[in-house]
């Protein structure tokens, strides 16, 4: 595959994974295709998943140049391309911050799936996973100085929370992580414990590519995409209670709401008729908190998932 049609298939499934996640529906206690928020509705979303595509096809394009020897994975500018995504995407719509924690996955993988596609008309998952290690592990303290300021730019006013080391919307911060040689793998080591995202790029992308990833493909075959996406959110929440809910309103609740996800898995999923009377119920009541049982941080995983199904080769 040549270098442009690498940049151009990585950019098609960003955005087509992006917006076959926001779609599922009834996905609980987000926004989908039959739930709006007051202030951020569907189309929203629809907009800045469309947005993000250009920067993660150029990711691929020099992930791909990584391959070629044309320049190292610390050259690639992957704080710069998070940015410019973050910024994209809050360009094209109005709805304020709809997929940060999409583009802070997104990014490294696009980049790794560059490299893959250099050498393979098809991607291979396994040496997808093995780039993603060389991407996660090579960037430089510019790039954490950049996703810092992605971050807020995306997430204003503050919604993290307060931290004693290196907060994200501290001034002197930005300066902190170039003078002390931090990167983003540094960074996101401090926050792994209270951050899935964070994990996911200190584990080696592991909820992605050993919960999300395998169990979708199994749900896919059933040949409902809705089905099988939201069942893989259930899925992925029933084991790991969303670090969004637990910022927000503790970690007894998160893991209550996990609970919820494993019963309904238990009862069917989304397409028995038990399981979706239950997933209904779920969703109107995380609806009615008002955004403090958000699972926003499993939509994130439940899209990076679709992301590498998609990169290999799957289509709806």
């Amino acid at each position: 595959m040549n270098k442009a049609d690498a940049g151009e298939y990585v950019r098609r499934c960003a955005t087509l994974a992006a917006l076959l996640e926001v779609s599922a529906y009834p996905k609980p206690g987000n926004v989908h295709r039959t739930r709006d928020l007051p202030d951020t509705r569907y189309e929203h979303f629809l907009a800045g998943s469309v947005a993000l595509g250009e920067a993660m096809g150029r990711l691929a394009v020099r992930g791909y140049e990584v391959e070629d020897g044309v320049r190292r994975w610390n050259e690639i500018g992957l704080g710069g391309l998070i940015l410019e995504a973050v910024t994209d995407s809050l360009a094209w719509q109005g709805g304020g911050n709809v997929n940060l924690g999409v583009v802070l996955l997104f990014a490294p993988i696009a980049a790794a799936a560059g490299s893959t596609l250099r050498r393979h008309e098809e991607l291979d998952v396994g040496d997808l996973r093995g780039k993603l290690e060389l991407v996660t592990r090579s960037t430089a303290p510019e790039d954490a100085a950049l996703v810092y300021e992605a971050i807020r730019t995306a997430m204003t006013p503050r919604v993290l929370g307060e931290v004693d080391e290196l907060d994200v919307y501290d001034p002197e911060s930005t300066s902190e992580l170039v003078e002390k040689g931090l990167t983003l793998l540094d960074v996101f080591q401090l926050c792994s414990e209270r951050d899935h995202i964070c994990r996911e790029w200190t584990s080696g992308f592991s909820v992605t590519f050993e919960e999300g990833h395998p169990y979708l493909k199994a749900a896919l075959e059933s040949g409902d995409v809705n089905t099988a996406v939201v069942d893989t959110f259930l899925h992925i929440l029933s084991s790991n209670p969303d670090s969004l809910i637990a910022r927000k309103s503790g970690e007894a609740l998160a893991e209550e709401v996990s609970g919820r996800a494993e019963r309904i898995l238990e009862e069917g999923g989304c397409g028995s008729e038990a399981g979706g009377e239950m997933l209904q119920s779920l969703d109107d009541e995380l609806a009615e908190a008002g955004g403090a049982l958000n699972p926003g941080t499993t939509a994130d995983l439940t899209a990076s998932s679709l992301f590498v199904a998609l990169l290999e080769g799957w289509r709806p």
